[in-house]
């Protein structure tokens, strides 16, 4: 099922996504569209149906930035986001946003074909309730796409780079020294430690899904075998990608 998306997960590809990570506060439209067109792509690679007409369900879809991308592929895009200002942050208006939370999702059960998640688990204290509403808001046979950033990984700290390696509490305190205010993510509050072992334990435990892929989403394809290995995948994997099949 991932084969056609390991084609895609080029060395070229990751260098690319990880030139644009650093614009992601200076200049966030580069940054979140070049990362929706990848997703967009991911999605279409793993689903087993066709994409176009799916009605997909991004948990955690901010501004809507990705609206657009998906739109180019005929699927139906609907970002479900519980803050307001991050809504709006980028003055896009989503024909189709809903105001809510990845913890109880206004949507109703096997509603939607495709349910996906970029970077937001680590950011929820309960990411494991997320993931379950996320199973039970996709039809039977749907897909369940759970991606986000390992807290041990280089970019587990987000704005406050490598001294989450000292603590996320110091490193907050250190951030916020230096820039004279706090980092966005702040660490305990929104943002939280999630490693690959935690999602790999709970796709374990899921009783109505089948887990049929875990890779890590910004490495070539040569190097997602990282992600069997205890202790080292939690340094080296980055970002988890968990793909799960409703039953």
């Amino acid at each position: 099922m991932t084969s056609q998306f390991a084609r895609r997960a080029t060395l070229r590809r990751s260098v690319s996504l990880l030139s644009d990570f650093r614009f992601e506060q200076s200049a966030p439209e580069r940054f979140y569209g070049a990362l929706a067109r990848d997703t967009v792509e991911l999605t279409d690679d793993l689903f087993w149906e066709p994409l176009h007409g799916a009605l997909v369900l991004d948990v955690g879809g901010g501004p809507g930035y990705f609206e657009d991308a998906f739109a180019e592929h005929g699927a139906v895009y609907v970002p479900v986001e519980p803050d307001p200002s991050e809504a709006h942050a980028a003055g896009i208006t989503s024909t189709r946003g809903v105001r809510g939370s990845g913890l109880a999702l206004p949507i109703a059960d096997g509603a939607v074909d495709v349910c996906l998640s970029s970077n937001v688990a680590e950011h929820v204290r309960d990411w494991r309730s997320m993931g379950e509403e996320m199973l039970r808001v996709t039809r039977p046979g749907g897909m369940v796409i759970l991606s986000y950033t390992l807290w041990y990984g280089p970019f587990g700290g987000h704005e406050m780079g490598l001294t989450h390696y000292l603590g996320g509490a110091r490193a907050a305190r250190m951030y916020t020294r230096r820039h004279g205010h706090p980092p966005k993510n702040l660490y305990g509050t929104s943002l939280f430690k999630v490693g690959a072992a935690d999602g790999l334990r709970w796709a374990g435990t899921v009783q109505d899904a089948e887990l049929v892929a875990a890779f890590p989403r910004y490495h070539p394809s040569w190097a997602w075998w990282l992600v069997r290995v205890p202790a080292v995948r939690e340094l080296l994997v980055s970002n988890l990608v968990l793909v799960f099949r409703k039953a």
